[in-house]
């Protein structure tokens, strides 16, 4: 055919019109799946198979506009439709095509959207939420007993292999609310909430429990206790093992030894330990730091306390990781505490966690041993959300994408609250490139907690240039975070990726002098420096950095390494830090 003709044929076809529409549909559909699955916390897959579909139905549907055509007989066959009379030709079939074809993908997209939710609407039978308990004293002297039995409780039965049970940072959540047991549950997506009253005098304690059914807001088990306060590890060992029994789990013997297993005896060590764990769950410098003196004294009551020790490990960590303390003290601490608590229980689950935290979070980094100690927490407590939060985050910092946002996800089922956990998910995103979504998903990771509460999130605004939006969050959080490092640097960055060279630099010149001797914020000055593409002095404050133990959190595929990526000299930092680590490659 002349090709002349060809194109010719091809317009009377319509087919460039059927191509022109069915892009636009096709374009909109996925645009609506890239926003709509993220934000309703849908399966990946979903937004992969309608930009599939869309994809292979491209080519049928100009296949149909060239092979048919609407006539006042129907659809023919072009040629055959060629021999039929041409009363007020119409020809419209293009039109139709696009409809249908729109049509289809949409209905697909919804349908995938309506089996994922009902697919992620199914709870598990056995879960269970067990909410803060009532303190009827209003007495903040006892809140540590309001807060830190349901706590216990907690921590005894996510040691359960077949039981979920929702992390003491979503539960929380709930504290001084009117609590509707269905309401919670559905939002947590859990079978059971077990809700508690408690009420000291003197050295009196009475606690009241009821394990309801969900489902159906019918009580399974209720149980009222009147006890000394010196029996109150007593009463939570009472309560794991009758939530056990009302929903049939069975238990090993070596299970049933370590649910009996209190913490600590010491009811002032006790209180310590609530103290800082409540401090731990916020991130900021004074609030880290308050953590690490509760834990302290909690120690200095009962030195055999290990959970007291894992706590103090977490902290530390958080310190180095945040540059509030010299990076290389605060592994070095954590790393001191988390060994101290596992020579006093080899089988807590937050020891090892603690452990194989400050294994992978500052460079040289130990893969091997960090993610076998993270694996080792979750095998001891399957509920544990902060092993599987560190767990992803250490294959995300080796550049398993895709294990990493599954692992981070699974912390996410147990935590659907934390706010940290939410932005590692969208972190996830980032460093897989998909740039829109990441940005969608921390937005509703702001809902949960404070913005910029962590060292790479804006970058998120930053590769979707939503620099106004970035410099308002930033505002806002220096309001109540005075002289943040973490603030500081993402200022810095904000200005390198406008341009404005000169406030980078400025930047730059504060980060300096907060680093002092040790170097503490020579990883967030390299950042900005490869963001000015200063390649000669990004690579020398990371190899400065790298040398004073004053590299924490790196991970390789973050978008602002890519103008300094290709160097040599990149690469062996990155082998120096990544030590003698094999990691296997993954598909973003």
């Amino acid at each position: 055919m002349n090709p002349k003709n060809f194109f010719a044929e091809l317009k009377r076809r319509n087919v460039y019109k059927v191509a022109v529409a069915y892009a636009i549909v096709g374009w909109l559909v996925m645009q609506i799946a890239a926003t709509v699955v993220p934000a309703l916390h849908l399966s990946d897959e979903i937004t992969s198979a309608v930009v599939l579909l869309v994809i292979l139905g491209f080519p049928i549907a100009l296949i149909i506009a060239w092979a048919f055509e609407l006539t006042p007989e129907g659809l023919k066959r072009t040629e055959f439709a060629h021999e039929l009379p041409t009363k007020a030709p119409r020809n419209r079939a293009w039109i139709y095509v696009v409809v249908i074809a729109g049509a289809i993908s949409v209905s697909l997209f919804f349908l995938g959207r309506y089996t994922s939710s009902k697919q992620g609407a199914e709870v598990p039978a056995k879960s269970i939420a067990v909410l803060p308990f009532e303190n009827q004293n209003r007495d903040p002297d006892t809140e540590y007993l309001s807060d830190g039995i349901p706590e216990s409780i907690i921590n005894s039965l996510s040691q359960l292999p077949n039981l979920k049970v929702m992390s003491r940072n979503s539960v929380f959540h709930y504290k001084g609310k009117d609590m509707d047991a269905p309401a919670v549950a559905k939002e947590l997506k859990v079978q059971t909430v077990l809700t508690g009253r408690m009420t000291q005098r003197g050295d009196a304690l009475s606690i009241s429990v009821e394990l309801i059914n969900a489902q159906d807001n019918s009580e399974i088990w209720g149980q009222q206790y009147n006890r000394k306060l010196a029996d109150v590890f007593a009463v939570q060992e009472e309560i794991a093992k009758e939530i056990s029994e009302k929903l049939r789990l069975k238990l090993t013997n070596a299970q049933e030894k370590q649910l009996a297993k209190p913490p600590t005896e010491n009811i002032k060590a006790f209180q310590y330990y609530m103290q800082g764990r409540a401090y731990t769950q916020r991130r900021t410098r004074e609030d880290l730091l308050t953590a690490v003196s509760y834990f302290e004294r909690a120690v200095a009551e009962d030195r055999n306390y290990a959970l007291a020790y894992a706590g103090l490990a977490e902290a530390y960590a958080n310190l180095g990781l945040r540059g509030y303390i010299a990076p290389v003290e605060g592994r070095r601490k954590a790393e001191e505490s988390a060994r101290r608590a596992l020579a006093l229980d080899e089988n807590l689950a937050e020891a090892h966690a603690a452990f194989g935290q400050s294994c992978i979070q500052f460079a040289p980094f130990n893969f091997s041993l960090g993610d076998g100690e993270l694996r080792r927490a979750i095998e001891l407590s399957p509920s544990l959300a902060m092993a599987h939060e560190y767990l992803g985050f250490s294959l995300l910092r080796q550049g398993r994408l895709g294990e990493g946002l599954a692992e981070s996800l699974k912390a996410r089922e147990f935590d659907p609250l934390s706010s940290i956990i939410a932005r590692e998910v969208s972190f996830s995103y980032l460093l897989k490139r998909d740039y829109n979504r990441a940005l969608v998903l921390l937005r509703q990771a702001n809902e949960l907690g404070p913005a910029m509460s962590t060292q790479w999130e804006i970058g998120m605004y930053i590769q979707n240039r939503s620099y106004n939006e970035a410099l308002a969050e930033l505002e806002k959080a220096k309001m109540e975070r005075k002289s943040d490092p973490i603030l500081i640097y993402s200022t810095g960055l904000v200005y390198a990726a406008q341009g404005k060279r000169t406030e980078a630099l400025q930047i730059v010149k504060e980060l300096g002098t907060m680093s002092g001797p040790n170097l503490d914020q020579a990883h967030w000055i390299a950042k900005i420096y490869a963001a000015l593409n200063e390649k000669e002095l990004a690579l020398g404050w990371l190899e400065r950095g790298l040398a004073a133990g004053a590299i924490g959190g790196f991970y390789k595929d973050e978008p602002v390494w890519d103008p300094i990526r290709s160097d040599p000299r990149f690469e062996a930092l990155v082998e120096k830090m990544f030590g003698a680590t094999k990691t296997p490659g993954d598909a973003r």
